[in-house]
């Protein structure tokens, strides 16, 4: 019995000790990022902690067009998002990345929006987040990051990838 009971200590010793929060955003990978976003299984209530270095990692998911609805929201948004494209949330995580590089006006913690969807920049209204303009955002950042990724991220952080489409972040 009291080899049952050792047994049963070490047991619960090594579960505990064995289950690591692999989610903290501070350190967590892209692709494990990735995993726990399709899996509904990203529980941290910011935006991973990702570099400029993390983003051709993640512009590999941007044409992703899984519907994922659990995923860190901004609590300063009046307006919520239940679901989204992976491919979309990752192309806001890469617009966090460089929010928090230029210290955006907008960002708020890591959110560097209110929301991970597009409006019309002309007049701020709403657009249905269909996979052409999933497709047409992914291209953008896809075009701003093939465009200088020889650079120093400090020379081209400053330039916006949507500049020259209809769409703004929400």
């Amino acid at each position: 019995m009291k080899t049952l009971k050792i047994l049963l200590i070490c047991f619960c010793l090594f579960s505990i000790v064995g289950c690591e929060d692999d989610s903290d955003p501070s350190n967590i990978s892209v692709e494990r990022y990735v995993e726990l976003l399709k899996q509904g299984k990203y529980n941290a209530d910011q935006l991973p902690d990702f570099s400029s270095g993390d983003i051709p990692a993640l512009l590999a998911y941007r044409n992703e067009s899984l519907l994922i609805n659990n995923f860190p929201v901004n609590t300063l948004s009046s307006s919520l998002t239940l679901e989204c494209t992976l491919g979309m949330f990752v192309l806001w995580t890469i617009e966090s990345i460089r929010a928090r590089a230029i210290n955006s006006e907008f960002l708020f913690h890591t959110f560097p929006s209110q929301n991970p969807v597009v409006d019309n920049k002309v007049d701020f209204g709403w657009i249905e987040q269909s996979d052409a303009v999933r497709a047409s955002v992914a291209q953008s950042y896809f075009d701003w990051w093939e465009s200088n990724k020889d650079k120093d991220f400090d020379e081209f952080k400053d330039i916006d990838p949507l500049a020259s489409t209809a769409f703004k972040w929400h």
